[in-house]
């Protein structure tokens, strides 16, 4: 049975009556229990949202009180207002949470307001219970109203939302830098809160398929995950607590991953410019993930060797022009000593960290010294011949890994090595 029709009829006039003369005094009752009892709600600069408040308050009241003195009346007027105010809330970025706790507040007015009436016309326990019934039945359908406008416009807002970042993550990563005034416009339209340094991760995600894992974003992070690598612009990253350790995406496991330098975030192109060298490296070889994650920031120097491939390998080839006519095995053997003997200066230091015999370094560096002559005195020609042996491209060869010598582990003892 409706429970508003459970009110006797010669009773409905008068118990509205009595609602209708207290109907403003209630409302701002609601009205001031709700803003002091939801800080979210306390907005008394705002006159717009105010009037939207009191006016929501009075409409579901006064339906109500309508809805009393005349059951099965349309509420259709109410219900449309209270999609409207989810829809609000949806737009204000609040949780459905508050406007569910918002509704509560006001309901608990309004029947402690009932009861108060209840005892003054000295209602019957029959009656009292049928308002009971009808104020939960009519909370119940005003939160419904106000869920449906809500989610309805979380669906369209998150798509446009999306869209929006989008729109901002191209902007930042166009060749022409954009001004800070169109950057704050579009980030306070995607509800971004501007960083000022930022970095961009880029991960490899060619084999992508429908069924895989969504990404956990942190809060603040930009996403593009069509792209090709996918990228993401993280704000602050060196920020403590912000970004640390291997990322914490769970669709990034297994998946080639690096970190480009932090930038100003007017530089957020070149970090993403560098981040994506930085992988290109790594499917080639030259670089190697440190648990599934490069940071660009511990490879610099890599990154500028390797910034102009094919003129690297050009001029490498030109320097180590006098080990052509070398035969392999024994090539790779004077480029690794030449190398060690570069960087660290003595033929002591370099048997130690070749671990080979000091005569063995010696015999090499004579037959170092007939091939390179004075080139190994001159400080430019050393100079030289350290970027080529780094970046590895040997004589003959279309290309090759980049050879860090600091890098590379040591045998497990001493050996004897071949000339």
């Amino acid at each position: 049975m409706d429970p508003f029709a459970a009110v006797p009829r010669a009773l409905a006039a008068e118990i509205t009556g009595h609602m209708r003369m207290s109907l403003e005094e209630v409302s701002e009752e609601v009205e001031r229990e709700v803003r002091e009892g939801v800080p979210e709600y306390s907005r008394p600069s705002d006159e717009i949202y105010v009037r939207t408040l009191r006016a929501g308050v009075v409409d579901a009241l006064a339906l109500f009180i309508d809805r009393i003195a005349e059951p099965g009346r349309d509420w259709g007027r109410v219900a449309h207002a209270y999609e409207e105010i989810g829809r609000g809330e949806a737009v204000e970025g609040r949780s459905l949470d508050t406007l569910q706790t918002a509704l509560r507040l006001g309901g608990r007015v309004a029947w402690r307001r009932m009861g108060l009436l209840a005892e003054q016309l000295q209602l019957d326990s029959h009656v009292v219970a049928a308002l009971g019934e009808a104020a939960i039945l009519h909370m119940h359908e005003i939160a419904e109203a106000a869920t449906a406008g809500y989610t309805e416009e979380r669906l369209r807002n998150d798509g446009e939302l999306a869209r929006r970042r989008k729109r901002l993550l191209d902007l930042l990563f166009a060749e022409s830098p954009a001004s800070p005034e169109a950057t704050r416009e579009l980030a306070h339209a995607a509800r971004w809160s501007v960083p000022r340094r930022v970095a961009v991760l880029v991960f490899d995600n060619a084999a992508q398929t429908d069924e895989e894992e969504r990404l956990l974003l942190p809060a603040g992070v930009l996403a593009d995950t069509d792209s090709r690598p996918a990228r993401l612009l993280l704000p602050d990253p060196d920020r403590s607590g912000a970004w640390s350790g291997r990322p914490s995406l769970l669709a990034l496991r297994d998946k080639p991953t690096a970190i480009g330098p932090t930038v100003p975030l007017t530089e957020a192109r070149d970090s993403l410019r560098w981040a994506t060298r930085a992988l290109d490296l790594v499917r080639s070889g030259v670089l190697s993930l440190d648990m599934g994650v490069v940071r660009c920031a511990d490879h610099l120097p890599t990154l500028l060797l390797h910034a102009d491939e094919p003129l690297l390998r050009r001029v490498s080839r030109r320097i180590l022009v006098p080990l052509d006519d070398v035969q392999t095995p024994q090539r790779e053997r004077l480029a690794e000593t030449l190398l060690a003997w570069l960087q660290s200066g003595n033929s002591v230091a370099v048997a130690t960290r070749l671990h080979i015999h000091p005569q063995t370094v010696r015999y090499r560096l004579r037959q170092l010294e007939k091939l390179f002559g004075d080139r190994l005195r001159d400080p430019q020609s050393r100079f030289e011949l350290e970027l080529a042996l780094r970046a590895g491209a040997e004589p003959g060869r279309s290309g090759g890994g980049a050879v860090d010598a600091s890098a590379v582990p040591p045998p497990p003892r001493l050996r004897s090595a071949g000339p």
